[in-house]
């Protein structure tokens, strides 16, 4: 897989991938991520990427200039299954949605900034809009490293337990139950005999019923048919 990530910002994305499960995939060979700085696109000396909003208001706004160019100057390159737009009001992230996009070759993600990006371009190339949450923050460089995050960490091969995503929370809309580590005792609490019997069916089970049972004490939303599903 291969993910193009398009910032003003590289240097604030750049951390996440220099250490341990990403940096291991990447270094593997089992993703290649690749940042460009959209300042690079610009057409003046003062590599301007932004101006004020048509209509008045605060804030700033991505032109369409730049983005035009470095969007058309990647796409030349490859073809991608997903140009997506980190912003807070498209469809929120979930596991499913991370599910699909792991299946994908290539991926290009834009970081808006400031007030965003100019729509133009959200109805020129952008094919997916996503948001991480119901919240705002100073830019889409950190939502951009969280779904990539959620998307390598699918890839087979990435994970030394090749079950271990299989088993995370979220998958199947249920919470994963809880877990338990030596010592067997401390300040008084025992790990659950069940967890000891070494018998696989009873532990299975026992997990399954956590699972659930903390589902609907913690997230019962997640067991609610009506909720709002991320299908593409």
């Amino acid at each position: 897989m291969r993910i193009d990530i398009v910032t003003v910002l590289p240097e604030l994305i750049k951390s996440p991938f220099e250490a341990s499960i990403l940096k291991r995939a990447i270094d593997k060979g089992l993703v290649e991520v690749h940042l460009h700085n959209l300042r690079d696109y610009a057409s003046n000396r003062y590599k301007q990427v932004d101006d004020y909003a048509f209509g008045g208001g605060a804030g700033m706004v991505l032109m369409p200039e730049p983005l035009d160019r470095c969007l058309a100057d990647l796409s030349s390159a490859r073809e991608y299954d997903e140009i997506i737009y980190m912003t807070p009001d498209g469809k929120r992230l979930n596991q499913q949605m991370a599910n699909r996009l792991s299946l994908k070759e290539n991926l290009l993600i834009v970081c808006g900034h400031y007030k965003g990006i100019d729509q133009r371009i959200r109805d020129l190339w952008v094919t997916k809009e996503i948001s991480i949450g119901d919240y705002v923050l100073s830019g889409g460089e950190l939502g951009a490293a969280v779904l990539s995050d959620a998307i390598i960490r699918l890839i087979p091969g990435v994970l030394n337990d090749e079950t271990s995503a299989l088993t995370d929370t979220f998958q199947d809309n249920l919470l994963a139950p809880p877990v338990y580590t030596r010592p067997r005792e401390f300040k008084g609490m025992d790990v659950p005999e069940v967890l000891l019997s070494g018998d696989f069916n009873k532990i299975e089970a026992w997990r399954e019923a956590e699972a659930y049972r903390r589902t609907q004490e913690l997230r019962p939303d997640l067991l609610d048919p009506r909720e709002e599903s991320n299908l593409d």
